[in-house]
């Protein structure tokens, strides 16, 4: 056996004449003969077991894959593992080495959220760990997804409607270079919807979608969906009824028999707000106000 060369595997993602590749990359050592190294790629099948899929013999520090759609498609995780030898004595081996697997696709970060029917925000960040190419006739360097929710239900039982707000229902992942894990990357914003209903903590399935895109690599994928929990949270009521008697929020009890318009409710944090207009319904014999109208935003 040849010693511990620490070849150190890596894979990164590269466009090839506007065809994406993925380039197994590894230290050179100096030896005397030159090395020459055998790159076997591999990807996790269904099953969760490796398949190998392509292997090279090179005298080079790298070696390259064809992402083409059928050996390699989008969705996989792959790797690459490298041994080295010399020409002169083929059978003296290094011990083989492995990359980390590599996801080619779309990713959400993060890959599942809990979030509250409490009105807050929440960025989930949809990306492409491989390079966009450019369709060509167009120069239209970019993926456009469809979004779609799907509501599972209280535990993931029966569907009702959404639970959730997307701020976009198309995301388009723009032609960048490479950095990190990310090739293109768009954002959006996930907000719970706030029913007025006591439903339980219910799942939602984020879908996205790639729409219009006639390259193989891309039309027969569907990318991993996002799980959204959200979080039941108990619903204020506030009251105002007959000659109008109030119960406030926190259940404070007043009476308005005057007559007009009056704001009844507003937030502090957001844009609602409810008036009412009372008009008289005591007659002579009594000074009382009835809530004849309201209006809300």
């Amino acid at each position: 056996k040849l010693p511990n060369l620490a070849l150190q595997p890596v894979i990164t993602p590269e466009l090839v004449h506007g065809r994406v590749h993925l380039k197994c990359t590894y230290s050179r050592p100096s030896w005397k003969p030159p090395l020459q190294y055998v790159v076997v790629w591999s990807r996790l099948s269904t099953l969760g077991k490796k398949e190998q899929i392509h292997q090279d013999v090179t005298l080079q520090s790298f070696a390259y894959v064809e992402m083409n759609g059928v050996d390699l498609r989008l969705g996989d995780t792959v790797f690459c593992t490298v041994t080295a030898f010399t020409r002169d004595s083929p059978e003296q081996q290094s011990l083989p080495e492995e990359s980390k697997g590599f996801y080619a696709g779309i990713k959400f970060l993060p890959e599942s959220l809990q979030i509250a029917e409490d009105g807050k925000e929440h960025v989930l960040t949809v990306l492409s760990t491989v390079p966009i190419a450019c369709a060509g006739h167009d120069d239209s360097c970019k993926i456009t997804l469809q979004l779609s929710i799907e509501d599972l239900g209280k535990n993931s039982q029966l569907p009702g409607p959404p639970n959730v707000a997307l701020s976009a229902c198309q995301v388009d992942l723009l032609q960048a270079p490479c950095s990190g894990s990310s090739c293109a990357a768009a954002a959006l914003t996930v907000t719970a919807v706030t029913d007025f209903a006591q439903d339980g903590n219910r799942v939602s399935r984020v879908r996205a979608e790639p729409v219009g895109w006639r390259d193989l690599l891309w039309r027969a994928y569907t990318p991993k969906d996002v799980k959204v929990t959200v979080r039941d949270l108990p619903t204020g009521n506030c009251y105002s009824f007959t000659d109008p008697h109030i119960i406030t929020f926190d259940g404070w009890r007043y009476d308005n028999y005057k007559i007009g318009t009056f704001l009844l409710c507003r937030s502090v944090s957001r844009a609602f707000e409810v008036h009412v207009r009372q008009w008289d319904c005591g007659g002579h014999r009594s000074a009382t106000a009835c809530n004849c109208g309201v209006a809300a935003r």
